[in-house]
């Protein structure tokens, strides 16, 4: 919001570069990414010279978006890529109205990952602390857009501009982030600022609140009770990777994992968010396995569990299932199986934050991850989050989901259900809209009207995405972010 982003229309609304939420390393993009990625520019170039458009203009259109699609889905369909495509009209890159019907939608959108970092910078404190400021305000590309050396790029404001504004999310959950307490980016009083700020600009019914459960730290169980008593957190989120001491912990530990669970249960908030797989470049990669959460889900079936990154590993392709040997998205597949869940049934719940901004530019990977999910898991047991603000405006997250199908031939190999527009509508907020109790159709009607509503009318007359992520995009980013 200080500057006009990329006035020269350089950056794709539909993000494909290496940048990570900064828990894991960069990949280096494939050379069929670097490919689409290349075809996409040169072909946006076209269009909008056709149109008689300036490049940055029309890349804020919907047909924008449209046309690097279809670009991709040219250079993957030439290298053989077929198991997933992007179901877009060829017009639509030249045509407005069908962009629109295409790309747009009226999906409840009900985003459970989002982030952001209290301005202030009083939890950069101590050996923690030191380090995060130094992935915040080295690594991270968010830096580029503030106009000094703060944090107020990562601030709630920025994140009802990137998310509520610059894409059709209608609720959103300030997920905690790791780390102790007083040198947490996101303490539970900042957490509940973004809140009210959402309430402020839109309504009541905008933003939620995760309470941080650090379980292993000392004091953490009585920290549950200062955060349901005072902040009125919707949900939990732990990250059992992460220790005090450098150790971390698993969900089933008698000591450590389940006195959380049951202080959860006697507080009467009952949705636990873990933080399993996508290994904590800090920490034990042992403590990011996702069996766990399947062995507490069945022993708590009073309790929802929903599984962060869903087991995800940036190092291993997605592909057909391997119980045989399970890794990635398999891990917590065959948890799921061994404990007695069946499709569309239980209290275990696989989310997409950050898993799905990687896999969207390799297709079929995405085709067997989401076909794997939906086979398995079914379409009721995946809830949408998108990890922003680390990869910026989620907007080309809900534009690919929107628009991916998976092929037909990969179904009738693999048993994979269809990826349906009603299974959409359930994985983008319905899904999750159970889980915390949100009666959307209230919620739907009140989003209609609300300041915020009356906020992106008017921003949309001159909008100004960034197209920009924000993560490290090296490994030497990365590495200078995490070493003393």
């Amino acid at each position: 919001m200080i500057h006009d982003f990329d006035p020269e229309g350089r950056r794709l609304p539909i993000k494909v570069d290496s940048a990570s939420n900064g828990e894991y390393a960069p990949r280096p993009l494939s050379r069929l990414q670097r490919a689409a990625r290349a075809h996409a520019a040169e072909r946006v170039g076209e269009v909008a010279r056709r149109l008689a458009l300036g490049r940055r203009p029309f890349l804020k259109t919907l047909a924008g978006a449209a046309a690097t699609l279809l670009a991709f889905n040219e250079v993957f369909a030439r290298a053989g890529v077929t198991g997933g495509r992007y179901a877009i009209p060829d017009d639509a890159a030249h045509d407005l109205g069908l962009a629109e019907a295409s790309l747009g939608g009226d999906e409840f959108i009900f985003d459970i990952q989002t982030h952001c970092v209290d301005p202030s910078g009083d939890w950069a404190k101590g050996s923690s602390g030191a380090q995060w400021r130094r992935v915040l305000n080295e690594i991270f590309g968010q830096r580029q857009k503030c106009v000094d050396d703060s944090f107020q790029c990562y601030s709630a404001e920025q994140l009802v501009k990137e998310v509520f504004l610059d894409s059709d999310t209608d609720v959103a959950v300030v997920s905690a982030l790791w780390g102790g307490r007083g040198s947490n980016p996101t303490p539970i009083e900042y957490a509940a600022e973004a809140r009210a700020l959402m309430a402020a600009t839109g309504g009541s019914h905008r933003g939620l609140i995760h309470g941080g459960v650090m379980a292993n730290e000392p004091g953490a169980l009585e920290f549950m009770e200062v955060q349901a008593r005072d902040f009125d957190v919707a949900a939990w989120k732990t990250y059992p990777q992460w220790g005090p001491d450098g150790v971390g912990y698993f969900m089933d530990d008698p000591q450590v994992g389940l006195p959380m669970i049951e202080k959860a249960r006697a507080l009467g908030v009952k949705v636990i968010c873990a933080h399993r797989g996508l290994t904590l470049g800090c920490c034990d990669p042992k403590y990011a396995n996702p069996a766990d959460i399947a062995r507490v889900a069945r022993l708590y079936p009073d309790v929802a569990f929903i599984c962060y990154h869903s087991g995800f590993e940036p190092d291993v392709p997605e592909g057909p299932y391997r119980p045989d040997q399970p890794q990635g998205v398999d891990r917590l597949i065959k948890a799921h199986q061994e404990n007695g869940f069946s499709p569309n049934q239980g209290n275990l719940y696989a989310e997409l934050g950050s898993v799905w901004r990687h896999l969207m530019s390799k297709p079929d990977q995405a085709a067997h991850f989401m076909g794997k999910l939906l086979k398995y898991f079914g379409e009721e047991r995946i809830c949408w989050g998108t990890d922003a603000l680390w990869y910026g405006s989620p907007a080309d997250q809900i534009q690919t989901m929107r628009t991916f199908e998976i092929a037909e031939s990969l179904q009738e190999e693999h048993g994979y259900p269809a990826l349906t527009r009603e299974a959409k509508r359930r994985i983008f907020g319905l899904n999750a809209a159970a889980v915390y109790g949100i009666d959307v159709p209230a919620v739907q009607t009140a989003v209609r009207t609300d300041a915020l509503a009356r906020l992106r009318q008017a921003y949309a007359e001159r909008p100004n995405p960034s197209f920009q992520t924000f993560g490290p995009k090296t490994r030497r980013e990365f590495v200078a972010g995490f070493m003393p």
